[in-house]
């Protein structure tokens, strides 16, 4: 019979979390039907059935984390489907110290309902609703179903969640990880998300092996700021749409790049691998964590193009809809904070790249300019790079050039 196993869906999974069962046991499939959801350290995937026949099987119920190559699934010609679903203890699940068997109809145990509210009700809901109403603060209770019989489901959540549907999430379920606080802290416990999980031990990984320098530099960006009211006057007038101080840096650090290709590097041991296309990724919040998705050859791009793509990726990011490859091969990261008023900081170089830009808001600062002392709109932004791939005096003078590029803004569209 042929088994379904858990795939590798992106270049750095070692594991993914089905997140819900599509299909239920006895239902026909066709190759290319999708059977499940599946997390990943960077998606939600779609996993699609491999032959047609009949799903005999669910090995490894909704909440499950998985191995990569691990059987989850088995779709035969139907023989062999039993009433129920068989679990085995060994699974690795996210949230259960155990799997349980199943409902008896096919669905995987433990995955249909949640208790609502102090009254004991019971609403009926997806496990990836679940998710992401946990993430979005939401109190599931409060949704109104639009799935079968009523049934819960991921876009009823998010549908609750523009609406402003806000209320303290209800405590977890029976059979939920509820492990206690440290004594004398008064705390709920938040499960990291897969992307989260993923993060936290790569970005360990980079602050312990790769030894970070940081340098500063301080932009007028007055004119970049003028430039970007005229260009966007004149995409106004052929409906191009609109480009930001962001798609500009994006732009002027991928041509930067471009001419001090030392920086566009990744260290590689007892050697450097110096990067033929300059990708650049764009760290995007989300709910479920940092999301990078990449621009690749940003500096062959116009400043439209740029605009178009990061908008269309970052709305994309966020609903945990892009590709794995559109997530891959970065060779430099940009990392804005400046939107919520951070004036500087330091970010973590994300491996294998060498090198990450942060950049700050825009302050107001009294400058001498044209010999006269005014008010003139300044940038910081801190690159921090790996010190063994990137010397000092090599990221000074990748600095010093983007720096002429943004104070002189035709540099960045010639």
């Amino acid at each position: 019979m042929p088994e379904i196993t858990m795939p590798r869906l992106s270049d750095t999974m070692e594991d993914g979390v089905i997140s819900a069962w599509l299909k239920q046991v006895g239902d026909r499939v066709t190759r290319g039907d999708v059977l499940a959801e599946i997390e990943t350290d960077k998606a939600l995937m779609e996993l699609e059935a491999y032959d047609d026949g009949v799903l005999e099987r669910i090995i490894f119920e909704a909440g499950a984390r998985v191995p990569i190559g691990e059987p989850i699934a088995v779709v035969g010609d139907g023989s062999g489907t039993t009433a129920h679903t068989q679990i085995p203890a060994r699974a690795g699940t996210s949230g259960t110290s155990a799997p349980q068997a199943g409902t008896g109809d096919g669905r995987p145990g433990g995955g249909a309902d949640v208790p609502a509210g102090e009254t004991g009700a019971r609403t009926k809901s997806s496990p990836l609703a679940r998710k992401v109403a946990r993430e979005l603060g939401i109190d599931i209770a409060t949704v109104a179903g639009t799935g079968p019989h009523g049934r819960v489901v991921r876009r009823d959540v998010e549908a609750a969640g523009r609406a402003g549907v806000s209320e303290p999430v209800v405590a977890p379920a029976a059979g939920e990880s509820e492990t206690a606080a440290p004594a004398g802290l008064d705390a709920d416990e938040v499960a990291l998300t897969t992307i989260q999980r993923i993060s936290a031990r790569r970005l360990t990984e980079s602050k312990q092996q790769a030894p970070h320098i940081y340098l500063t530099s301080a932009i007028d960006v007055t004119d970049l700021l003028e430039f970007r009211t005229r260009l966007n006057t004149t995409l106004a007038e052929t409906d191009a749409g609109k480009v930001s101080i962001n798609d500009l840096l994006v732009k002027a650090v991928a041509a930067t790049l471009r001419a001090h290709p030392a920086v566009n590097v990744s260290f590689a041991g007892d050697k450097l691998w110096r990067h033929r296309g300059v990708h650049l990724g764009i760290a995007v919040a989300t709910p479920a964590g940092l999301m990078v998705p990449v621009i690749r050859d940003a500096d062959r791009k116009s400043v439209s193009e740029i605009a178009a793509e990061s908008g269309d990726k970052a709305a994309r990011a966020r609903d945990r809809t892009l590709g794995p490859g559109e997530m891959a091969g970065a060779t430099f990261t940009l990392s804005n904070l400046g939107m919520f008023g951070i004036e500087h900081f330091t970010a973590v170089i994300n491996p294998p790249e060498a090198a990450i830009l942060a950049v700050g808001a825009i302050t107001d600062e009294l400058r001498s300019h044209g010999g006269q002392v005014a008010g003139r709109k300044i940038l910081r932004v801190t690159m921090s790079a790996d010190h063994r791939a990137i010397d000092g005096a090599v990221a000074a003078q990748f600095l010093a050039g983007l720096k002429g590029r943004l104070e002189q803004p035709l540099r960045i569209v010639v």
